[in-house]
């Protein structure tokens, strides 16, 4: 990809409406566009990331057996009535009635919505158990958005919902998407931490959160330092009696095992074994997909702008043309370009006209993992310079050899 074509629009200096430091090097590094207070667009570069965290997500879950589907935006409020969420939630949600006078909502988050769907589709115990996932945007009326893609009013989620029989199925199911959860924020490069929680309005018996730490987090948890322990309460350590430190935390992600509170409410059976009718016992998984994004910024990033880790980068690869003059350095940077593409990586080549300090500054920005130049030395020596973004290290490499490195670290 040619940088010259593509649709990178950096910021020299840091916007005014920037709150923190996800929010000042996402929007200075192109990746999003600031329509208004809590609203965002994703412009190419935060465009494909955000698609590598939700194909890593869907690996995931797919792995566990669940299905995707994609819910609708628009949703009826007589749907909310049913369970009295309408009021527990009636704050944040956006209202209004459509030409016909039906009263709907943007959908805030869809636990109404799918046991409606299973209610419909779902009728016998050997259609059990389910998993149904989806990736969306959802609409909250937030009453005062903050840093950035933390706390927004249109934001992007993956919730999955179980329906089981029993139980035992729901416990299972439950399990298996802490697991689901745990490598998926580990592919993200991602440090977090679990930890039990309440239930709030999505109500339920059981919950655990994701957090990342950061200090920009709303939430907070106490650190044991010695034995590398947190815990929701302020004490000395259950474990080892040390003093405790507060650690600002970033939510990720929330799993509930909401058992019979939404079927129960929207009258969703089942007939069991015995031919009874049965209430879907239920549990519920969201993941924060745009979060993510900002959390991954705010644990890796320098004072020259962001460190993408591989698993999540735009691209691979920021190539370096520093002589535009030179059209040997072009055709060497198309060749690499195109032996990487067949091995399954993208190549950013910066072919701006522009002075080098710029050409440089922008990729240490932009945070792709590797950054290779091609310039006097190339033409005097016939190697490749490649700086790691994370580290600083450098190397000089001929053709074969950048090849190979490349191959192996991804």
């Amino acid at each position: 990809m040619l940088y010259s074509k593509f649709f990178i629009p950096t910021l020299r200096e840091d916007p005014h409406s920037a709150e923190c430091v996800s929010h000042r090097l996402l929007l200075r590094g192109g990746c999003l566009f600031m329509a208004s207070s809590g609203i965002y667009s994703y412009l190419p570069l935060g465009l494909r990331i955000l698609n590598k965290i939700s194909n890593i997500i869907r690996k995931h879950m797919n792995a566990e057996g669940a299905a995707e589907l994609f819910m609708s935006h628009l949703q009826p409020m007589e749907i909310w009535q049913k369970t009295g969420r309408d009021k527990d939630l009636s704050e944040v949600m956006i209202k209004f009635k459509d030409r016909k006078g039906r009263d709907l909502c943007l959908g805030p988050t869809h636990e109404e919505e799918i046991t409606e769907i299973a209610k419909r589709y779902l009728s016998s115990y050997k259609q059990l158990p389910v998993i149904l996932y989806q990736i969306q945007s959802k609409f909250r009326d937030e009453f005062r958005p903050r840093c950035g893609l933390i706390r927004s009013c249109e934001f992007i989620m993956k919730d999955a919902y179980s329906f089981d029989a029993d139980e035992e199925g729901l416990e299972e199911n439950y399990s298996r998407m802490l697991d689901a959860y745990n490598r998926i924020f580990k592919e993200c490069d991602l440090s977090v931490v679990v930890a039990t929680a309440d239930s709030g309005v999505m109500g339920g018996s059981t919950s655990h959160e994701f957090m990342a730490p950061a200090d920009i987090g709303e939430d907070v948890l106490f650190y044991c330092s010695k034995c590398d322990n947190y815990f929701r309460e302020q004490g000395c350590c259950d474990k080892c009696k040390n003093d405790l430190n507060p650690k600002k935390m970033i939510e990720l992600g929330h799993v509930f095992k909401l058992g019979t509170k939404y079927s129960k409410a929207q009258e969703a059976y089942f007939l069991n074994k015995e031919g009874k009718r049965c209430p879907f016992i239920m549990g519920c998984y969201g993941i924060g997909v745009s979060r993510i994004i900002s959390a991954v910024v705010e644990q890796s990033h320098d004072e020259k702008g962001i460190i993408w880790p591989n698993s999540l980068a735009p691209f691979e690869l920021n190539l370096v043309i520093l002589d535009l003059n030179n059209k040997e350095l072009l055709e060497q940077a198309l060749e690499v370009e195109a032996i990487l593409r067949t091995e399954g990586l993208t190549v950013l080549i910066d072919d701006r006209d522009e002075p080098a300090g710029v050409k440089f500054n922008d990729a240490y920005l932009l945070g792709i993992p590797y950054i290779l130049i091609l310039g006097k030395k190339f033409l005097n020596t016939g190697k490749f310079e490649l700086e790691r973004r994370k580290t600083g290290e450098k190397f000089s490499f001929s053709k074969q050899e950048l090849i190979k490195y490349l191959k192996d670290d991804y």
